[in-house]
């Protein structure tokens, strides 16, 4: 293709790339640019053109990679409609970053520092939308501020909020606190009909005129949630809230149908029949997708271990609906009580789950591991299987540790390859400790609830061994997926997680210093020498303490292209690849390790895009959970107004101190005017307040008494005072 071009496109640096995405390549976005800072002034979209070469026929396609450009603030166009470069303009594009108290701030795109907007520039834009700022100067904090000169793109279609009416005027009152702007109601209907609302209900606005700085946003009404004490309102609340997919598209649900209801015979042809080997998976109690089966067996002075994982690829198909409407979602999120799936039920809880006695395709990582818990040799293959049980993890775990025997044939003839799997687990515990991957030891909990599906009981849950079982066969299984596309030069999504940040390092090191600690590594820390110093603490009474300030000094796994390995797992490279039903990377990496086999390439697109938008739809579902899961506490709790509780300290800010109680794992705030009748300085290195006149202190992992004050459904805050002495 590269022949047929002139010579201006084939100077294009970025030619061979743009030549492997598209059968008629463009000119690279980079390419564009260099010639606009070659050029030193504005180009129209003729000029621009002729300057590239850009031929009949390509025009409509050039015109969208501008347009893209535009949007993601690489470009920017003047009055007369010429093409600039923002930087040229001392502008600086990014996404607008809403707070509660009116004021936001400017995220750049090239990641530089960001701008505070005042409350009076926030008026023009609303929380995520994209905007294009000039910086004015510092603010009294000494914060770079800015100007918004043009708004790029609008995030905020649709809103989800609550009806307020005063003196005959509605308006809605954004759900998420970070748009601070009520939106003004012009009408409410859906469809034809008009819709009746009421003050207080819980609604969907369309709004129809963004805001400017003239004018507040104008929506009209065209849904009614209901109320916020209605059954399961706080997941129609977080699923707008959260721009959450969560009903699939004709197209999606008519591919669906069509698939067939079972295996076929057809379907086997060139997979390894694996049906006479016991593979069983092993799962919570209220599981209903199952991703992976495993097995294990001595061999030799070795073992194999054998991971079978649902082969959602096969059904799932680039191009198709189903493809795209699972990359939109990028995973399933879990609510407590109800999931919205990435795949819909005939897959995930059907032809996808490895359910017992049933036929089911699956992509295999069959692996020899040493005595040293090192993986020797592995393969990857297609194969057809049949589950012989849906186990357990307490289950499993009763009878490896002897609490129980197991009553059925079955369920006896399963014993000696669990316990294989058992022996195997703890060799693969000795090398991760070897490795020094980071064990934070943390609680987790889980709501049961009464017939109206309100909490009626938040209990810690128990982890036993048969989870880290499964966890370790899991990590094995990703780390030989990794290392295979590696090796094949198969480029796809890793799972990264890089080191704390010089600053955050910094912040920990002054901290551990306070207690007469140090973390080993200096200023180049590795994941053993967090192990290193998590196992010199451990028991200490403020452990917890200290484990909670090492976690928090460390970055967010993501996904990327790029393998920069994984620093919690202490693993040179890492990737996901169990659990193609509920990620959307997994069903990459699946489709990937295929085209590897057949010594195809594989590219679905832009990996580093694909890499960002499913570590946002990660971030998405977490907050999205954290929502509901908040709310859920809030009901909770307002019927225990005026009691006492015993918690700790849980997070150190500005405005107070966040206290977890004990025996309901709850948390609220006790804010700082509650402490106490003392100024109080914030100290973010120490994580503390201190009264200046009393010295009194309040830090993170402290006990206190306190006494619940407020539990409020609409803010979504629990608040404490200080309790008796």
């Amino acid at each position: 293709m590269s022949t047929k071009l002139s010579k201006t496109r084939r100077n294009d640096p970025y030619l061979e790339r743009e030549t492997a995405k598209y059968e008629q390549p463009l000119p690279s976005r980079e390419y564009v640019l260099m010639h606009l800072e070659k050029q030193g002034k504005p180009l129209a979209y003729d000029q621009l053109c002729e300057l590239l070469d850009i031929r009949k026929g390509e025009e409509e396609m050039f015109r969208r990679r501008l347009g893209a450009m535009e949007r993601e603030g690489e470009l920017m166009r003047n009055r007369k409609g010429a093409y600039i470069l923002p930087e040229r303009a001392s502008l600086i594009a990014g996404r607008v970053d809403g707070h509660a108290d009116g004021y936001g701030f400017l995220i750049p795109d090239d990641g530089g520092e960001d701008l505070y907007l005042d409350a009076k520039q926030m008026t023009k834009v609303l929380h995520r939308d994209r905007a294009l700022v000039r910086v004015t100067g510092f603010d009294r904090k000494g914060r770079r501020e800015g100007a918004i000169v043009e708004v790029l793109e609008r995030a905020n279609s649709r809103v989800v909020g609550r009806v307020l009416i005063e003196h005959g005027i509605t308006v809605v009152v954004p759900e998420n606190k970070r748009i601070s702007q009520d939106i003004l109601v012009a009408s409410s209907q859906k469809g034809d009909k008009k819709l009746k609302v009421k003050a207080g209900q819980v609604v969907v606005v369309e709004i129809v005129e963004q805001p400017d700085r003239h004018s507040q946003p104008i929506g009209q009404i065209v849904e009614i949630l209901g109320n916020y004490a209605d059954p399961g309102m706080e997941i129609e609340i977080a699923l707008r809230k959260h721009d959450l997919p969560f009903e699939f598209s004709a197209q999606a649900v008519a591919e669906t149908e069509r698939l067939p209801a079972k295996i076929r015979k057809s379907e086997c042809m060139g997979r390894v029949d694996l049906r006479d080997l016991p593979l069983v998976t092993i799962d919570g109690e209220t599981a209903r997708d199952f991703d992976d089966a495993v097995f294990a067996e001595k061999k030799g002075k070795g073992w194999r271990l054998v991971v079978a994982i649902a082969d959602v690829s096969h059904y799932v198909k680039p191009g198709m609906a189903l493809d795209r409407e699972a990359m939109e979602r990028g995973n399933s999120v879990y609510f407590p009580r109800r999931v919205i799936p990435m795949l819909p039920e005939k897959l995930s809880n059907g032809l996808c789950s490895l359910n017992p006695d049933v036929d089911r395709l699956a992509m295999v990582c069959d692996m020899e591991i040493n005595t040293r818990g090192n993986i020797k040799a592995y393969q990857f293959y297609p194969a057809v299987f049949r589950s012989r049980a849906r186990l357990t993890y307490t289950q499993v775990w009763d009878w490896l540790s002897g609490a129980a025997r197991p009553q059925s044939a079955l369920h006896k003839a399963l014993l000696e390859p669990l316990q294989s799997l058992n022996a195997l687990f703890g060799i693969l515990l000795k090398a991760r400790d070897k490795r020094g991957a980071i064990n934070f030891e943390t609680i987790e909990t889980m709501m049961l609830f009464d017939d109206q599906g309100k909490i009626e009981n938040i209990v810690p849950t128990e982890r036993n061994d048969a989870h880290r079982l499964i966890e370790e066969c899991m990590l094995a299984a990703n780390v030989c997926a990794s290392e295979f596309l590696q090796k094949r030069k198969q480029t796809s999504l890793y799972r990264i997680h890089e080191g704390p940040t010089p600053e955050k390092l910094e912040s920990l090191h002054g901290f551990l210093k306070e207690f007469g600690l140090s973390l080993p590594g200096g200023e180049n820390p590795s994941a053993k020498d967090y192990a290193a110093l998590l196992d010199k603490v451990k028991n200490r009474p403020d452990a917890q303490l200290l484990q909670t300030v090492m976690l928090r000094s460390l970055r967010q796994a993501t996904y990327s292209p790029d393998n920069l390995g994984h620093f919690g797992l202490s693993y040179e490279h890492y990737t996901h690849f169990t659990s193609p039903i509920r990620r959307y990377p997994d069903l990459l990496v699946h489709r990937s390790i295929k085209a590897a086999l057949e010594g195809k390439p594989y590219a679905p697109g832009n990996w580093e895009e694909i890499g960002l938008h499913c570590s946002m739809t990660e971030r998405r579902a977490d907050e999205a959970t954290r929502d509901v899961v908040n709310w859920l506490k809030c009901y909770y709790m307002r019927d225990r107004i005026g009691e006492e509780f015993d918690g700790t300290i849980s997070a150190v800010v500005p405005f107070g101190v966040f206290v977890a109680l004990d025996a309901v794992y709850v948390e609220g705030l006790v804010h700082v005017s509650e402490l106490g009748e003392d100024y109080f300085q914030f100290d973010a290195t120490k994580h503390q307040m201190l009264g200046e006149r009393s010295g009194k202190r309040f830090r993170l992992g402290d006990r206190l008494r306190v006494q619940l004050t407020r539990a409020d459904l609409e803010s979504g805050r629990i608040d404490f005072v200080m309790g008796s002495a």
